[in-house]
């Protein structure tokens, strides 16, 4: 695990200098770089490196990485699962290697098969390869997205990084808000890839690579999920056995490291899974788990996953770590915001916390993200499933329920309630909607009708007319001939989890100088989950029902078929509470009106019908004030 940048330029020295600076945590373990004899029209490849050891942490690791002839030069952000069987087959063509890394095997690939070498790659990664003879610059990245890769171009330079603040650092791209971007964000809490919120900045698809010759570059996807290998086999037997060897060896595939390793722990049936194959694997696997204060839970709907996660740790003897989720969150969200490159979600203050916990012990982390995209686990993936039961209801019944469920306020309710009843209205106000937007309002925080009332004319004049809705529109239709339920699958694959789950993950970790691998995303079980029946992923009122059948080899009935709590944080609690003071300054009337993007009467509405409880706009808030400091932290 590592932090990569280059720059195409005709003095990028000083430069390279910088990015690597700003990407200091992402690998303190090492720092290499290289350059590239000038073109006819002066201009130097540069490529640097920061390292993070984790396969073969001798010297021999060292990175930017060089062929034997000189001619190719390599930059690798991540592990290579499968490089043992690649460098045999590579070695039996005559293939010569000095080192034991996945780095000269990815090298040797590259010339081997060319770009191609990408469909035989099991992994998370993000590389760059320049090749001098060609003069061309390869850069390609994982089949999911979990590791990042983002590029600018400014007339004839081109600039790239693992993280956005390299290519600021580079000093190629000025830190300016995109407004389309902005219109994104305030609709799913995220830019929708490749934008991003800094305008000229695009980060490479997941599943895509992209080449630079000449002053000119193609990007092109290699990869893309593929749900028509759907199986009419329903024999529930074969599938959960297939599901338990491949999840095994996908588990034991990523535990290879050359460096301690961990697990995160929530109690789930994710991280649980993840952790009892650990543990048949090898001795004492260390878990940490963070719960929430005693004062949070009484206000907030969020679960406490403690006893669930002592449980697990009783039952496999783990080396167990706990903390209970209690930052200085007015300190914290300005340097998560700065980790980020973007507003931060709830998410990412628990990540954040639990990988500078367990770094103080480990280099690398297994995590059960991923669940929930191949095998169905989200609350909104059931829902539609329940929504399409109200479309039964005769419409002069269906249509008033639904109004009248839209239309209740949360009074004087328990604040752990709100958040039942906010997404009962959402619900109610999505049900009536067709197949894809019902599903997109499900995913919608601020819909088009709040921004309506949010944005300032000016602030609409810069977005124009631009559908936040576009890109997930084409990938419905781009798999329209699947069953329902794999279709959702599908957009959530290609735009939610990369876009929020997996950027978060990656941000938060490296701010530690963390390692965190993803066996859900393995290669063998995403395929499997192409194959698998959508029927079998969610059955009845049972999400993510075959993994659960298969799990239940590994753990006790009352964790398999629990409740599902998510990974998060008492927002709505830490909002009235802890975060009350900075979103009074924050979100005042003279600092939006100086901001100029959103109308103050609409933000201080807001504010007052969310303290009076009348309703819960507490993650719209949370939203509103991570993009203030986002931009006071970028952009001022």
């Amino acid at each position: 695990m590592c932090g990569i940048a280059g720059i195409i330029s005709i003095n990028p020295h000083e430069a390279l200098g910088r990015m690597l600076t700003s990407i200091e945590h992402r690998g303190r373990d090492d720092e290499g770089q290289f350059f590239s004899s000038p073109d006819s029209s002066g201009r130097i490849v540069a490529l640097g490196h920061r390292r993070l050891s984790v396969i073969d942490t001798s010297s021999l690791g060292h990175q930017p990485f060089l062929s034997e002839d000189g001619r190719y030069a390599i930059v690798f952000n991540g592990e290579i699962y499968n490089y043992r069987e690649l460098r045999l087959e590579l070695k039996d063509e005559g293939a010569e290697f000095k080192t034991e890394t996945d780095t000269e095997v990815l090298l040797h690939a590259f010339r081997r098969w060319g770009s191609e070498c990408l469909q035989r790659l099991n992994g998370m990664f993000a590389f760059a390869i320049w090749d001098n003879s060609e003069r061309s610059l390869f850069l390609a990245r994982d089949r999911a997205g979990i590791k990042p890769l983002y590029h600018t171009v400014d007339g004839s330079q081109f600039v790239f990084g693992s993280e956005i603040k390299a290519l600021l650092a580079s000093e190629s791209v000025k830190a300016q808000l995109d407004h389309e971007s902005l219109s994104q964000f305030l609709t799913f809490l995220w830019p929708v890839p490749p934008k991003t919120m800094f305008r000229d900045v695009q980060q490479l698809p997941p599943g895509h690579f992209l080449i630079w010759k000449n002053g000119n570059y193609t990007v092109s996807e290699w990869w893309d999920l593929d749900f028509s290998k759907e199986d009419s086999d329903h024999d529930e037997h074969r599938w959960k056995e297939e599901l338990i060897s491949t999840f095994t060896t996908s588990v034991e595939m990523e535990m290879v490291a050359d460096v301690p390793l961990g697990s995160f722990l929530s109690g789930g049936i994710d991280s649980s899974s993840i952790v009892a194959v650990m543990s048949g694997i090898t001795d004492r696997v260390s878990a940490y788990t963070t719960g929430i204060s005693e004062k949070d839970l009484e206000f907030d709907i969020i679960q406490d996953d403690l006893k669930w996660a002592r449980s697990i740790a009783e039952r496999f003897q783990l080396n167990y770590h706990e903390t209970t989720l209690s930052p200085d969150l007015t300190e914290l969200l300005p340097k998560l915001v700065r980790h980020m490159d973007a507003p931060v979600i709830d998410m990412a203050i628990p990540t954040y916390l639990l990988s500078m916990q367990a770094k103080e012990a480990n280099s690398v982390m297994l995590s059960g993200m991923g669940g929930d995209e191949i095998f169905g686990g989200y609350p909104r993936q059931m829902a539609m499933k329940i929504a399409g039961v109200t479309d039964l209801i005769p419409n002069e019944i269906r249509g008033p329920l639904m109004r009248t469920i839209a239309g209740l306020s949360p009074g004087g309710m328990k604040g752990c309630l709100t958040a039942p009843l906010r997404n009962a209205k959402k619900f109610a106000k999505s049900a009536a909607l067709g197949f894809e937007d019902r599903y997109l309002g499900f995913g919608t925080y601020f819909s088009e009708q709040m921004k309506d009332s949010l944005l300032t004319n000016e602030t609409q004049s810069a977005i124009g007319e631009c559908d936040p809705y576009e890109t997930h529109r084409a990938l419905f239709a781009k798999c329209k001939d699947v069953s329902p339920l794999n279709r959702l699958l599908y957009v959530d694959f290609k735009t939610f989890m990369p876009a929020l789950n997996l950027d978060t993950t990656d941000k938060m970790s490296m701010a530690a100088n963390l390692e965190v691998r993803v066996p859900f995303l393995n290669h063998k079980l995403v395929s499997l989950s192409e194959r698998m029946p959508a029927s079998l992923k969610i059955k009845g009122l049972k999400r993510k029902y075959i993994l659960k059948r298969a799990a239940e080899k590994w753990l006790p009935k009352d964790i398999v078929w629990r409740k599902k709590a998510g990974f998060s944080a008492p927002v709505r609690s830490w909002m009235r509470n802890d975060l009350d003071g900075m979103l009074a300054e924050l979100l005042s009337e003279r600092a939006v009106k100086q901001r100029g993007l959103f109308n103050h009467s609409y933000v201080s509405q807001m504010m007052e019908m969310n303290s009076s409880g009348r309703e819960d706009f507490n993650l719209q808030l949370f939203q509103l004030l991570n993009l203030e400091i986002w931009m006071r932290e970028f952009l001022d």
